[in-house]
């Protein structure tokens, strides 16, 4: 599939100082970036930092008083859906270390409160199986509620309100995998599929010795996707972090299919 990519940022700053911007499609297998371009206006400093695990670049701007970003790219996915009834589990003593981290509870998925929960309703699945298991059972319970949710909302919270939007479907299927020994951490993309078109958060679970895109809302394929980031949870991929209040003034994202 190829997407076209077009987001435009303006955002007003309560005080001087620096930002953390997150909005590029990564150069990684199973995606081709066949145009990027990106119009940061005049920060007073700039730089590049890889992303969490190598995968994509996190920006750096040092700003007056306001952010504006105009980013466009072109993208090709090349990486197939995976069939998840096919893949099998990875024994704990023979994971990477990059995967063995995300087993481990993090700020918005408390993993180790829902060990009862998936040992009990799932029992007798794992690897692949499991996994589409959970995705199913997160897209049937929960809605789909803008708004729902801010940014102090647990994996917990969002298993207990049965509401959400993307990324706390990402952060409750991320807690049930991990309670399962299955590593999971949550992946930015876009995705033309989505509605409404926004920064999208989905699910990369470590099976089969590889990772692999799910999406718990189930508007996209992980054929659809283009990957920007991952990392624990939504705090290592927020599009936008700054150190003062940010008021918005434009904030759009379109992604189409070419």
């Amino acid at each position: 599939m190829r997407m076209k990519i077009d987001v435009t940022l303006d955002y007003g700053l309560e005080s001087p100082g620096p930002a953390l911007l997150l909005v590029e499609a990564a150069g990684v297998q199973g995606q081709i970036l066949n145009r990027a371009s990106i119009d940061l206006g005049q920060p007073l400093k700039s730089a590049r930092v890889p992303g969490e695990e190598g995968i994509g670049e996190r920006l750096i701007l040092r700003l007056e008083d306001s952010l504006t970003c105009r980013y466009s790219a072109e993208v090709e996915v090349t990486r197939p859906q995976p069939d998840l009834q096919r893949l099998s589990a990875v024994e704990v003593e023979d994971m990477p270390g990059d995967a063995l981290r995300y087993m481990l509870p993090s700020r918005y998925c408390p993993a180790e409160r829902f060990g009862h929960f998936v040992a009990s309703r799932f029992e007798g699945l794992t690897g692949g199986p499991l996994v589409a298991a959970l995705r199913d059972w997160v897209e049937r319970n929960l809605d789909y509620v803008s708004g729902a949710s801010d940014g102090d909302t647990t994996a917990a919270d969002t298993f207990l309100d049965r509401r959400g939007v993307c990324r706390d479907y990402a952060h409750l299927m991320i807690s049930l995998c991990r309670a399962a020994q299955i590593p999971a951490r949550i992946a930015s993309v876009y995705a033309p599929p989505v509605d409404p078109q926004d920064f999208h958060a989905v699910v990369q679970v470590y099976l089969d010795h590889d990772w692999h895109l799910v999406d718990p809302t189930g508007m996209a394929r992980a054929d659809q996707m283009a990957l920007v980031a991952v990392g624990r949870d939504a705090t290592d991929v927020a599009f936008l972090t700054t150190t003062s209040v940010a008021e918005l003034k434009t904030q759009l994202v379109e992604v189409s299919e070419v």
